[in-house]
């Protein structure tokens, strides 16, 4: 599968993808209003920030406890049952005088569900596509999110504005609605990828068998820490340039969408099995230039040129996902997303701190060397062995058969 034409022939695939799109759009929209609305009644830029990129930590509690969910709950009810659950928080939150910490409280519940969910959503696209068509399908939904985010933030800026912070949360429960009517309308009726029930315990022993496995723990590290710290340098924008932070969101956007199309669209697979690490130290190497603080369109420059290699991030989930049994990618794909999220707030708090310490123009190159360290270390253990490698201690499972599409009600 090799054109976006054949990918959206895939009777699923589009439904899956407005979907995603839908949720993206939802969160950004209610992340944007909610944090307007904290900051109108508390003046803090703390709880602010907090408001809109908070739920992204309490991810880490729900894949210590419910991501074995990933895999053994159907696809079609989960995610449209979520994105009901979404809507009804959404509209919560708009409830007038509700107290702050009553919003958190939702906010953390909202975070917590939310860990599996990415899981259920990439787990189905492994499904549905062949698999040589899931890095296209990923990026093409990465491509879809970035999207959804812009637009989202251009949107729901105008909906505080002609609105109001609560209005617009409305809206943003309206759009997590119609993610849920379209979910349960345009998937079929898959049966879970394995059996059992979830639970914390099996959560734990799943992540523990699929860190085990040293080849698929060497990517997990490479999917999460040199990204992380890299999200860390953007985290720094806003003190680097304060009047132009938006310009160098816009162009790492555009690098990383550049990124996304090239390596999902053009690299033929035999070449994308070699990009990992080249990408991931293009993610790193620009960025020690802003100590020199250059004039800004250099800098906007490096920012473009450094976020092409967040395409890393596309090769290196089709290695996870050849280490992984069919049966567990739900799993090992919510796993990578939670370990993601934590480690871009690792990353942020990290950079500030190294700020606070020398200065904001010196910060940015620690983090890109610190990255750079980390790859090299971890690049022996990404190469692919010659022979098939096991999975999880055992011979890799077959695929399962698919299920039939059932009648749409």
């Amino acid at each position: 599968m090799r054109t976006y034409r054949e990918l959206f022939r895939v009777p699923e695939f589009t439904p899956l993808f407005l979907m995603s799109a839908g949720q993206v759009g939802a969160q950004t929209v209610g992340g944007l209003a909610l944090g307007t609305l904290i900051y109108s009644a508390t003046g803090s830029p703390l709880l602010s920030a907090l408001a809109m990129f908070g739920p992204s930590l309490a991810q880490v509690i729900g894949a210590a406890t419910l991501l074995s969910a990933a895999d053994r709950l159907p696809p079609r009810a989960t995610l449209a049952g979520t994105s009901l659950l979404f809507a009804l928080g959404t509209a919560v939150l708009a409830v007038p005088g509700l107290p702050v910490g009553a919003s958190f409280g939702v906010l953390f519940l909202l975070g917590t569900v939310a860990s599996p969910v990415g899981g259920v959503r990439y787990g189905l696209l492994n499904e549905i596509l062949e698999r040589d068509g899931y890095l296209l399908g990923r990026s093409v939904l990465n491509l879809c999110a970035g999207a959804a985010q812009i637009g989202g933030f251009a949107v729901g800026g105008l909906l505080v504005t002609t609105l109001s912070p609560r209005g617009t949360l409305l809206a943003g429960a309206a759009l997590h609605l119609a993610t849920a009517v379209v979910a349960y309308l345009g998937l079929s009726g898959r049966p879970p990828r394995t059996t059992g029930r979830p639970s914390p315990a099996e959560t734990w022993r799943t992540n523990t068998l699929l860190w085990s496995s040293r080849p698929r723990r060497s990517v997990y590290l490479a999917l999460w820490v040199p990204n992380g710290l890299i999200v860390g340098c953007e985290s720094l924008f806003v003190a680097y340039a304060p009047r132009y932070a938006g310009l160098l969101f816009a162009c790492g956007a555009c690098g990383m969408l550049a990124g996304d199309v090239a390596v999902g669209r053009f690299v033929p697979r035999r070449w994308r099995g070699r990009l990992g690490v080249p990408l991931l130290l293009l993610l790193a190497l620009p960025y020690p230039l802003l100590a020199l603080r250059p004039a800004l369109p250099l800098v906007a420059a490096v920012v473009a040129l450094a976020s092409v290699g967040f395409a890393a991030s596309l090769v290196l989930q089709e290695r996870l996902m050849s280490l992984t049994p069919d049966e567990l990618s739900g799993h090992a794909l919510g796993l990578h997303t939670s370990g993601m999220l934590a480690m871009q707030g690792v990353g942020a708090a990290l950079a500030g701190g190294v700020a606070q310490l020398t200065s904001v123009p010196t910060a940015p190159a620690v983090m890109a060397v610190l990255s750079v360290t980390v790859t090299l270390t971890l690049a022996p253990g990404l190469r692919k062995r010659k022979g098939p490698a096991p999975s999880s201690g055992a011979p890799r499972a077959p695929r399962p058969t698919r299920a039939p599409r059932t009648p749409l009600p």
